[in-house]
Protein backbone atom coordinates (compact mmCIF):
# COMPACT_ATOMS: atom_id res chain seq x y z
CA UNK A 1 0.00 0.00 0.00
CA UNK A 2 1.35 3.43 -0.93
CA UNK A 3 2.40 5.67 1.95
CA UNK A 4 -0.02 8.47 0.98
CA UNK A 5 -2.90 6.00 0.98
CA UNK A 6 -1.89 4.72 4.40
CA UNK A 7 -1.74 8.27 5.76
CA UNK A 8 -5.18 9.05 4.38
CA UNK A 9 -6.75 5.88 5.76
CA UNK A 10 -5.23 6.53 9.19
CA UNK A 11 -6.47 10.11 9.15
CA UNK A 12 -9.97 9.08 8.13
CA UNK A 13 -10.04 6.48 10.93
CA UNK A 14 -8.95 9.12 13.45
CA UNK A 15 -11.60 11.56 12.34
CA UNK A 16 -14.23 8.87 12.24
CA UNK A 17 -13.44 8.21 15.90
CA UNK A 18 -13.71 11.93 16.64
CA UNK A 19 -17.03 12.18 14.81
CA UNK A 20 -18.43 9.34 16.88
CA UNK A 21 -17.79 11.35 20.06
CA UNK A 22 -18.06 14.98 18.95
CA UNK A 23 -21.15 16.85 17.89
CA UNK A 24 -21.94 20.42 16.92
CA UNK A 25 -24.99 21.73 18.73
CA UNK A 26 -26.69 24.22 16.42
CA UNK A 27 -28.25 26.56 18.95
CA UNK A 28 -31.34 28.57 18.19
CA UNK A 29 -31.04 32.35 18.33
CA UNK A 30 -33.56 35.16 17.95
CA UNK A 31 -35.01 35.82 14.51
CA UNK A 32 -33.42 39.30 14.50
CA UNK A 33 -29.95 38.07 15.51
CA UNK A 34 -27.07 39.44 13.44
CA UNK A 35 -26.00 36.07 12.06
CA UNK A 36 -23.37 37.51 9.72
CA UNK A 37 -21.47 39.40 12.43
CA UNK A 38 -18.41 37.33 13.48
CA UNK A 39 -18.15 39.43 16.66
CA UNK A 40 -21.80 39.10 17.76
CA UNK A 41 -22.09 38.32 21.47
CA UNK A 42 -24.05 35.09 21.00
CA UNK A 43 -21.04 33.50 19.27
CA UNK A 44 -18.85 34.11 22.32
CA UNK A 45 -21.51 32.65 24.61
CA UNK A 46 -21.08 29.15 23.23
CA UNK A 47 -18.02 26.85 23.41
CA UNK A 48 -16.51 25.96 20.03
CA UNK A 49 -15.79 22.47 18.77
CA UNK A 50 -12.15 22.13 17.71
CA UNK A 51 -12.07 20.17 14.44
CA UNK A 52 -8.74 18.62 13.30
CA UNK A 53 -7.94 19.29 9.66
CA UNK A 54 -6.38 16.66 7.42
CA UNK A 55 -3.92 16.91 4.52
CA UNK A 56 -5.36 16.20 1.09
CA UNK A 57 -3.35 13.18 -0.11
CA UNK A 58 -6.02 11.26 -2.00
CA UNK A 59 -5.97 12.89 -5.43
CA UNK A 60 -3.46 14.98 -7.39
CA UNK A 61 -2.18 17.53 -6.84
CA UNK A 62 -1.71 16.19 -3.30
CA UNK A 63 -0.85 18.42 -0.37
CA UNK A 64 0.68 16.40 2.49
CA UNK A 65 1.67 19.41 4.63
CA UNK A 66 -1.45 21.51 5.17
CA UNK A 67 -0.87 24.83 6.91
CA UNK A 68 -4.03 24.90 9.03
CA UNK A 69 -4.14 21.99 11.48
CA UNK A 70 -7.44 22.79 13.20
CA UNK A 71 -10.41 25.13 13.12
CA UNK A 72 -12.88 26.12 15.80
CA UNK A 73 -16.52 25.73 14.81
CA UNK A 74 -19.72 27.15 16.29
CA UNK A 75 -23.18 27.01 14.71
CA UNK A 76 -26.59 28.61 15.21
CA UNK A 77 -29.92 28.89 13.43
CA UNK A 78 -32.78 31.37 13.63
CA UNK A 79 -35.49 29.07 12.29
CA UNK A 80 -34.85 30.20 8.72
CA UNK A 81 -31.08 30.20 8.27
CA UNK A 82 -28.22 28.07 9.58
CA UNK A 83 -24.89 29.81 10.21
CA UNK A 84 -21.39 28.55 10.99
CA UNK A 85 -18.73 30.59 12.80
CA UNK A 86 -15.27 29.35 11.73
CA UNK A 87 -12.06 30.48 13.39
CA UNK A 88 -8.45 29.56 12.63
CA UNK A 89 -4.93 30.90 12.99
CA UNK A 90 -3.27 32.45 9.94
CA UNK A 91 -0.26 34.73 10.33
CA UNK A 92 -0.74 36.28 6.88
CA UNK A 93 -3.87 37.90 5.45
CA UNK A 94 -4.00 36.72 1.83
CA UNK A 95 -6.86 38.52 0.10
CA UNK A 96 -5.46 39.47 -3.28
CA UNK A 97 -5.27 37.05 -6.23
CA UNK A 98 -2.68 37.63 -8.94
CA UNK A 99 -0.72 35.26 -11.18
CA UNK A 100 1.62 33.92 -8.48
CA UNK A 101 -0.48 34.51 -5.34
CA UNK A 102 -3.53 32.80 -3.87
CA UNK A 103 -6.20 33.83 -1.40
CA UNK A 104 -7.37 32.47 1.95
CA UNK A 105 -10.61 30.48 1.76
CA UNK A 106 -12.86 28.34 3.93
CA UNK A 107 -15.85 26.15 3.06
CA UNK A 108 -18.74 24.36 4.73
CA UNK A 109 -20.12 21.19 3.15
CA UNK A 110 -23.46 19.50 3.92
CA UNK A 111 -25.32 16.66 2.20
CA UNK A 112 -28.31 17.75 0.15
CA UNK A 113 -30.22 14.72 1.46
CA UNK A 114 -29.13 13.42 4.86
CA UNK A 115 -29.38 9.67 5.38
CA UNK A 116 -27.30 8.41 8.31
CA UNK A 117 -27.17 4.94 6.73
CA UNK A 118 -25.83 6.21 3.38
CA UNK A 119 -23.50 9.15 3.90
CA UNK A 120 -21.87 10.77 0.86
CA UNK A 121 -18.11 11.14 0.72
CA UNK A 122 -16.88 14.14 2.73
CA UNK A 123 -14.48 14.84 -0.14
CA UNK A 124 -16.98 16.67 -2.38
CA UNK A 125 -19.60 13.94 -2.41
CA UNK A 126 -19.94 11.08 -4.87
CA UNK A 127 -22.25 10.02 -7.72
CA UNK A 128 -25.73 9.93 -6.20
CA UNK A 129 -24.45 11.61 -3.03
CA UNK A 130 -24.80 15.29 -3.81
CA UNK A 131 -23.39 17.85 -1.39
CA UNK A 132 -24.01 21.57 -0.93
CA UNK A 133 -20.76 23.55 -0.57
CA UNK A 134 -20.55 27.18 0.59
CA UNK A 135 -17.09 28.64 -0.01
CA UNK A 136 -16.02 31.98 1.46
CA UNK A 137 -13.11 33.74 -0.24
CA UNK A 138 -10.98 36.44 1.35
CA UNK A 139 -10.43 38.13 -2.01
CA UNK A 140 -14.19 38.46 -2.52
CA UNK A 141 -14.53 39.88 1.01
CA UNK A 142 -11.90 42.53 0.34
CA UNK A 143 -13.51 43.50 -2.97
CA UNK A 144 -16.87 43.98 -1.23
CA UNK A 145 -15.35 45.90 1.68
CA UNK A 146 -12.92 48.10 -0.27
CA UNK A 147 -14.06 47.97 -3.91
CA UNK A 148 -12.79 45.87 -6.78
CA UNK A 149 -9.11 46.48 -7.60
CA UNK A 150 -7.98 48.17 -10.78
CA UNK A 151 -5.40 46.61 -13.06
CA UNK A 152 -2.74 48.96 -11.71
CA UNK A 153 -3.52 47.85 -8.14
CA UNK A 154 -2.75 44.21 -8.96
CA UNK A 155 0.01 44.74 -11.53
CA UNK A 156 1.63 48.13 -10.85
CA UNK A 157 4.13 47.79 -13.72
CA UNK A 158 1.68 46.70 -16.40
CA UNK A 159 1.57 48.72 -19.64
CA UNK A 160 -1.62 48.83 -21.70
CA UNK A 161 -1.85 50.36 -25.19
CA UNK A 162 -5.59 49.94 -25.44
CA UNK A 163 -8.56 47.70 -24.68
CA UNK A 164 -10.64 45.77 -27.25
CA UNK A 165 -13.88 47.53 -26.29
CA UNK A 166 -12.23 50.85 -27.16
CA UNK A 167 -11.80 49.90 -30.81
CA UNK A 168 -14.39 47.14 -31.38
CA UNK A 169 -18.15 46.83 -31.08
CA UNK A 170 -19.31 45.23 -27.84
CA UNK A 171 -20.23 41.95 -29.56
CA UNK A 172 -16.83 41.75 -31.27
CA UNK A 173 -14.95 42.63 -28.08
CA UNK A 174 -16.70 39.95 -26.04
CA UNK A 175 -14.24 37.10 -26.89
CA UNK A 176 -11.46 39.26 -25.44
CA UNK A 177 -13.11 39.76 -22.07
CA UNK A 178 -11.95 36.48 -20.56
CA UNK A 179 -14.24 34.82 -18.03
CA UNK A 180 -16.90 37.51 -18.42
CA UNK A 181 -17.07 36.73 -22.11
CA UNK A 182 -18.16 33.15 -21.42
CA UNK A 183 -20.53 34.10 -18.58
CA UNK A 184 -18.41 32.57 -15.81
CA UNK A 185 -20.59 33.29 -12.75
CA UNK A 186 -17.56 33.84 -10.53
CA UNK A 187 -16.64 36.86 -12.65
CA UNK A 188 -20.00 38.58 -12.30
CA UNK A 189 -20.36 41.56 -9.93
CA UNK A 190 -20.36 40.32 -6.35
CA UNK A 191 -23.13 40.68 -3.76
CA UNK A 192 -21.68 38.14 -1.31
CA UNK A 193 -18.20 36.78 -0.51
CA UNK A 194 -19.59 33.20 -0.44
CA UNK A 195 -20.04 30.96 -3.48
CA UNK A 196 -23.02 28.58 -3.31
CA UNK A 197 -21.96 25.39 -5.08
CA UNK A 198 -22.85 21.71 -5.38
CA UNK A 199 -20.88 18.58 -6.25
CA UNK A 200 -21.13 14.82 -6.67
CA UNK A 201 -17.43 13.92 -6.56
CA UNK A 202 -14.00 15.30 -7.48
CA UNK A 203 -13.99 17.63 -10.45
CA UNK A 204 -17.77 18.13 -10.45
CA UNK A 205 -18.16 21.23 -8.26
CA UNK A 206 -20.42 23.73 -9.99
CA UNK A 207 -21.74 27.13 -9.02
CA UNK A 208 -25.43 26.56 -8.45
CA UNK A 209 -27.42 27.61 -11.52
CA UNK A 210 -30.68 28.21 -9.67
CA UNK A 211 -29.49 30.97 -7.38
CA UNK A 212 -26.83 32.07 -4.93
CA UNK A 213 -28.39 31.69 -1.49
CA UNK A 214 -25.29 31.63 0.73
CA UNK A 215 -23.93 34.72 2.45
CA UNK A 216 -21.21 35.50 4.95
CA UNK A 217 -18.57 37.80 6.30
CA UNK A 218 -14.95 37.36 7.33
CA UNK A 219 -12.62 39.46 9.47
CA UNK A 220 -8.86 38.98 9.92
CA UNK A 221 -7.32 40.43 13.08
CA UNK A 222 -4.10 39.70 14.99
CA UNK A 223 -3.31 36.56 13.02
CA UNK A 224 -6.80 35.03 13.23
CA UNK A 225 -9.57 34.66 10.69
CA UNK A 226 -13.14 34.70 11.98
CA UNK A 227 -15.63 33.89 9.26
CA UNK A 228 -19.39 33.39 9.32
CA UNK A 229 -21.13 31.46 6.53
CA UNK A 230 -24.94 31.34 6.44
CA UNK A 231 -27.47 29.62 4.20
CA UNK A 232 -31.27 29.17 4.25
CA UNK A 233 -32.29 25.98 6.02
CA UNK A 234 -34.57 25.21 3.10
CA UNK A 235 -35.25 26.73 -0.30
CA UNK A 236 -38.14 26.39 -2.70
CA UNK A 237 -37.93 23.10 -4.56
CA UNK A 238 -34.18 23.20 -5.25
CA UNK A 239 -32.50 19.84 -5.82
CA UNK A 240 -29.10 21.39 -5.06
CA UNK A 241 -29.84 22.85 -1.62
CA UNK A 242 -30.14 21.44 1.89
CA UNK A 243 -33.55 21.05 3.51
CA UNK A 244 -33.39 21.29 7.32
CA UNK A 245 -35.87 21.98 10.10
CA UNK A 246 -35.46 22.76 13.83
CA UNK A 247 -35.00 19.60 15.88
CA UNK A 248 -33.46 17.60 13.04
CA UNK A 249 -29.98 16.09 12.69
CA UNK A 250 -27.48 16.30 9.87
CA UNK A 251 -23.72 16.43 9.29
CA UNK A 252 -21.18 18.97 8.09
CA UNK A 253 -17.58 18.92 6.89
CA UNK A 254 -15.09 21.73 6.45
CA UNK A 255 -12.16 22.76 4.25
CA UNK A 256 -9.67 25.60 4.57
CA UNK A 257 -6.97 27.06 2.31
CA UNK A 258 -4.01 29.19 3.43
CA UNK A 259 -3.16 31.35 0.41
CA UNK A 260 0.14 32.42 1.96
CA UNK A 261 1.24 28.76 1.81
CA UNK A 262 0.17 28.51 -1.85
CA UNK A 263 -2.91 26.44 -1.09
CA UNK A 264 -5.56 26.45 -3.80
CA UNK A 265 -7.87 23.90 -5.42
CA UNK A 266 -7.16 20.41 -4.11
CA UNK A 267 -4.16 21.71 -2.14
CA UNK A 268 -6.12 22.24 1.07
CA UNK A 269 -6.95 20.93 4.53
CA UNK A 270 -10.22 19.07 5.01
CA UNK A 271 -12.27 17.38 7.72
CA UNK A 272 -14.47 14.33 7.95
CA UNK A 273 -18.20 14.60 8.65
CA UNK A 274 -19.14 16.05 12.04
CA UNK A 275 -22.67 15.38 13.39
CA UNK A 276 -25.04 18.34 13.81
CA UNK A 277 -28.08 18.61 16.03
CA UNK A 278 -30.42 21.58 15.57
CA UNK A 279 -32.20 22.95 18.62
CA UNK A 280 -35.98 23.26 18.31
Amino acid sequence: MRKSTQVCLLAVAMLASLSARAEIEVRRVAADALLLDPAASFWNAMPPLTVPMLPQVVTVPRHPNNAVKEIKVRAVHDGRRIAFHLEWQDATRSDRIVVDQFGDQVAVEMPVKFNKDALPSPMMGNPGGRVDIWQWRAAFQRDLDEGEPKLRDLYPYAQVDGYPDEVLRATDARPYTGALGVDNPISHPLRTPVLDQSAEGWGTMTVEPDGQDADGRGVWEDGTWRVVIAHPMTTALSENDIHLFPGEESIAAFAVWDGGHREVGSRKAWSNWIPLRLQK
